[in-house]
């Protein structure tokens, strides 16, 4: 995973007061836990942001009182109607404990069904991992070049070494559909297929009614 530095400043008043107070100054309210003790600090706005507003994730270095450790964004409150970020919560990680992450799913290549008319449906923009640091990747990868229509990949299907998913085995990640026009094109040719059909069996039965005419003449 790819780290990034932040720093943060002890919070004295804890409360919702305190928290107004913040974010009238610029910084935001936030805590980690899952070390020793949970700690309330505040970041400046500015910075959260780049952590919140992006689709990457980051392993994070937290500075508080000049002690370091690491730590991942684990959940944002944001505003209803501005979603101006309001507090946020980190979660200590250790090198040895595996912790869960939702990774972003990450699509390589050009699908030989997209460029035969399929459409590609991805149905997971993030995807629920649990794993150690050192095996954590920035993203799930997944080479969708070989997909042809009607193929899928399902969370079963995907093998990163370290890693857990807990997503649903068989819930289907991406896959390559039929694209409309060409079914419709499709129906339409059955369509003429079917009525040349009936043209010459009505032309057939029109010949066998005028043999059978002239025998009666006859």
């Amino acid at each position: 995973m790819k780290t990034v530095s932040l720093s943060g400043s002890p919070r004295e008043n804890v409360g919702k007061k305190g928290a107004n107070i913040l974010r009238k100054d610029g910084s935001i309210p936030a805590v980690v836990y899952g070390g020793e003790k949970q700690t309330h600090f505040s970041v400046l706005e500015n910075e959260a942001k780049k952590l919140v507003f992006t689709p990457n994730v980051y392993l994070i270095e937290l500075e508080l009182n000049g002690k370091k450790s690491k730590v991942i964004l684990q959940e944002v409150q944001t505003h209803p109607v501005t979603d101006r970020v309001l507090h946020l919560d980190f979660l200590e990680i250790r090198d040895d404990k595996p912790f869960k992450l939702n990774l972003p799913v990450k699509l390589e290549g050009f699908s030989k069904g997209v460029r035969n008319g399929g459409n590609l449906a991805q149905n997971f923009r993030k995807l629920k991992v649990m794993g150690l640091v050192k095996d954590m990747p920035d993203a799930v990868k997944i080479d969708i070049t070989p997909l042809k229509i009607g193929d899928k990949i399902r969370v079963l299907d995907l093998n990163i070494p370290g890693l857990n998913f807990f997503d649903p085995e068989n819930a289907v990640v991406v896959g390559v559909q039929m694209a409309r026009a060409v079914v419709l094109e499709a129906e339409d040719e059955d369509d003429e297929e079917t009525t040349e059909g009936e043209e010459g069996a009505e032309g057939a039965s029109s010949e066998a009614k005028t043999s059978e005419e002239k025998k009666t003449d006859a």
